[in-house]
Parts: structure tokens; sequence; C-alpha cells
């Protein structure tokens, strides 16, 4: 039983850990496409 809550509590702890990394590369992409954005109006303007 020990060994069960163990393995749930590790699974719990990753999939936690990956969404957070995944929510991160979100806002960085979006970051940067920002600043792509940006740089174009200003070449454009």
């Amino acid at each position: 039983m020990r060994k069960l809550f163990v393995l749930a509590a590790a699974a719990a702890l990753l999939t936690t850990a990956a969404c957070n990394t995944v929510a991160g590369a979100g806002k960085d992409t979006q970051a940067a496409g920002r600043a792509v954005e940006d740089a174009a109006k200003d070449v454009k303007n």
C-alpha cells in the first residue's frame, strides 16, 4: 500500500512539473512573438 502511495505522489509531482514547464514555455513563446511584432511595426513606420 505504501509503495502505491509513493508511486502516485511521484506521478502527481511529475505531472505538475510538466504543466509548469509547458506554461513557462508558452509564456516565453508569447513574449518572443510580441517582440517580433513590435520590431515589424517599428520597421514599417
